[in-house]
């Protein structure tokens, strides 16, 4: 099973390789579902427990996203046209617009992307071949993403519709013992006691706003850093979020790209496009908060159409601390995050501790 797990990864990856070029005349949209790939950015995060010394609760998360330069609403596919309802921009519901609208459209710019993110959950005991009282219950889940990006020089709308996968559909053993076999440590056992299979469907909304009451720049030297809601209805989960983080080091790389991985997270542009890097080099640090009201979580709650007791008590309100650094090459970038969270259901004996890589490559 673990020699299927590549092979799934690398096929759901290549999807942007295979979609087929739109067929475009006096600017009609195109009528594929998806659009042609072209450049834009490549990201890889990876969240572990390991960095905080614990192998517990939320124990891994690992996202492949790729999202496109800006590109012309006429370029899009039919899916693309649709998620642009929910986008925010003048020719959404006019309702929405007032809350999230931009105030001129000819500085509003466009990007899609997709994603593949796979995220798991284990009890903190890995021995016993049952489920262990009051600990996570083992969880897994596998879900291709498809997401709109609509932004101006003061805000970034993103929109993504994830289609997934709960129990062991979603390969989060496979996953886990393909890892804990090479670095040769000892394999949980308990995974026959997992949530079962089911398809999920989620959609998501995020906001992002230039934080510019924290913007400075002496020379080469930049602080700024955004403010950011947003929620997410669906059968995998249902939320709320708002909180922010900021940045500050040299030659800030001109963008606002998700330091952690997130329901929409992609590397982003910077907001301003008549802005360019200093130099080659970038070196940052960053920290931020955030605090999450959870209506519903198939981990903690089981999945939505299944009767299955995970044996776990939902927390409705979770909060987050985080803090990090980075660094740029040119195109290339990696950024290490950590991040402190408070308990996520009432039988946790301590909130999760862990860290976040992410590494981006632009094409």
């Amino acid at each position: 099973m673990c020699m299927k797990l590549p092979a799934l990864f690398l096929s759901l990856a290549a999807l942007p390789l295979c979609a087929a070029p739109p067929v475009i005349g006096n600017n009609e949209p195109s009528g594929d579902p998806l659009p042609d790939y072209g450049k834009g950015y490549l990201t890889f995060y990876l969240d572990n427990d390991l960095f905080g010394g614990h192998d517990r609760d939320y124990t891994n998360g690992a996202r492949l996203s790729w999202i496109s330069e800006n590109r012309d609403p006429a370029e899009f596919g039919a899916f693309q046209n649709i998620m642009r309802r929910f986008s925010g921009d003048n020719e959404s519901f006019p309702a929405f617009q007032k809350i999230t609208g931009f105030n001129d459209l000819t500085k509003v710019r466009y990007n899609y992307g997709l994603s593949l993110t796979q995220l798991m959950y284990t009890p903190e005991d890995p021995l016993p071949y049952g489920q262990p009282l009051n600990q996570r219950r083992y969880a897994g889940w596998l879900a291709l993403g498809f997401s709109l990006h609509v932004k101006d020089d003061k805000i970034l709308n993103s929109t993504e519709f994830t289609i997934g996968m709960t129990g062991p559909n979603s390969f989060a053993e496979n996953t886990q013992d393909f890892i804990h076999d090479i670095r040769d440590i000892q394999k949980f056992n308990g995974w026959k006691n997992q949530i079962p299979n089911e398809l999920t469907a989620d959609l998501s909304f995020v906001q992002k706003r230039r934080a510019d009451f924290i913007k400075w720049n002496y020379g080469a030297f930049r602080v700024d850093g955004l403010t950011e809601w947003g929620g997410r209805l669906g059968t995998f989960r249902t939320s709320a979020h708002v909180g922010g983080f900021f940045r500050a080091g040299y030659n800030l790389p001109p963008d606002f790209s998700d330091p952690r991985l997130s329901d929409t997270a992609y590397s982003h542009r910077y907001f301003d496009t008549n802005d360019v890097y200093v130099s080659n080099w970038s070196v940052y640090f960053l920290g931020g908060v955030t605090g999450r009201l959870v209506g519903y979580d198939a981990t903690l709650d089981g999945p939505l159409f299944s009767d299955f007791k995970t044996g776990n008590t939902k927390e409705p309100l979770v909060g987050e601390i985080f803090a990090g650094a980075g660094i740029r090459y040119r195109d290339v970038e990696f950024s290490y995050v950590h991040t402190w969270q408070t308990e996520e259901y009432r039988q946790q004996v301590d909130g999760a501790n862990f860290g976040s890589v992410a590494i981006r490559v632009k094409f």
